[in-house]
């Protein structure tokens, strides 16, 4: 039999540690990454010309890969394919970070991009709008958190909370392509 000694934590102490370093890991990286687009939407910026750049093209299409992967990882997932269903989600989460990043660079260039569109398309860009933004800063946590409990083999809560983040993360990154159609092809 073993016992446990100050030096040597019970195998519950560890996870708990485990546990607790996640959550304010997870915390931190979601205070950097609200923080930073506020930043680079809002603080000042060198003037580019808005529309010069390529990456919203990009974004767009990094969104839509995204959105393609979650519903292939949904699909797997149903289906049992359990290796298939990981591949996506990790694709689906690599998509959404390499967007977070050329996201960051655009903004960081140009700040916000106002909406030029007809008048009548104002109140359909900005009811997609808001609800994405709003929605786009909780996506953080849930798949982090998400993640964190499938890589720690804790399926059971990675199952309940995974419900909650597929249909927040479609939305984000489904809404994220009706808003670049939106800005930089009827708003031009």
């Amino acid at each position: 039999m073993t016992e446990t000694t100050p030096l040597a934590p019970s195998t519950a102490e560890a996870a708990a540690a485990t546990e607790r370093l996640a959550a304010w890991v997870i915390g931190a990286l979601t205070v950097i990454v609200i923080g930073g687009v506020t930043l680079v939407i809002y603080g000042p910026h060198e003037g580019h010309a808005v529309g010069s750049s390529w990456l919203p093209t990009i974004n767009a299409s990094l969104n839509a890969t995204a959105t393609v992967l979650l519903g292939s990882g949904y699909v797997f997932i149903r289906r049992r394919r359990i290796a298939a269903h990981r591949a996506c989600m990790i694709a689906a989460f690599a998509a959404s970070s390499l967007f977070l990043i050329t996201y960051l660079i655009h903004h960081a260039q140009v700040g916000s991009v106002p909406f030029h569109g007809a008048a009548w398309l104002r109140p359909v860009y900005v009811g997609l709008l808001v609800p994405h933004i709003v929605l786009a800063a909780f996506v953080v946590p849930l798949a982090l958190i998400t993640i964190h409990r499938a890589w720690s083999g804790r399926f059971d809560r990675h199952r309940q909370i995974a419900r909650v983040t597929l249909p927040i993360w479609l939305y984000v990154s489904v809404s994220g392509v009706l808003v670049y159609v939106l800005l930089y092809h009827f708003g031009r």
